[in-house]
């Protein structure tokens, strides 16, 4: 009876982790105005794709405490399939502006980012994934 328990435990965890959404993880932004950069720790948060910056870096690569750690910088992003999200928001924190925001998983390492505010659009560049 133990050695069943044991097996069905482990199924249910191989289960969860099958049916995670591919593009939660630490990925690497693109360098902004600045060519500053950081590692956004996406995951969700209720039902809803959600983004933190957990480190930061600044144009030479060196890490640095930015008043922006901790905050969030993807929120209410919705899984659509095929690796398209969309009807969320990016935060640009050299800008300090928010963007009516798309991404886009290509392949499982590369994630393409753009956004709207208004009529005036940006592409925010690939992001790399770091785990």
């Amino acid at each position: 009876m133990n050695k069943i328990f044991k097996i069905a435990a482990a199924l249910c965890l191989l289960t969860g982790a099958a049916l995670a959404d591919p593009v939660l993880g630490v990925w690497k932004t693109t360098p902004d105005d600045n060519g500053n950069f950081g590692h956004i720790n996406v995951e969700e948060c209720d039902g809803e794709i959600c983004g933190t910056l957990v480190k930061s870096f600044n144009s030479t690569g060196a890490s640095y405490e930015s008043d922006n750690i901790g905050k969030k910088i993807i929120w209410a992003m919705k899984n659509k399939g095929d690796g398209k999200y969309g009807g969320g928001k990016i935060w640009s924190p050299d800008r300090d502006k928010v963007y009516s925001s798309k991404m886009v998983l290509e392949g499982n390492d590369q994630l393409k980012i753009s956004g709207c505010v208004l009529i005036l659009c940006r592409d925010g560049g690939t992001w790399t994934r770091i785990k």
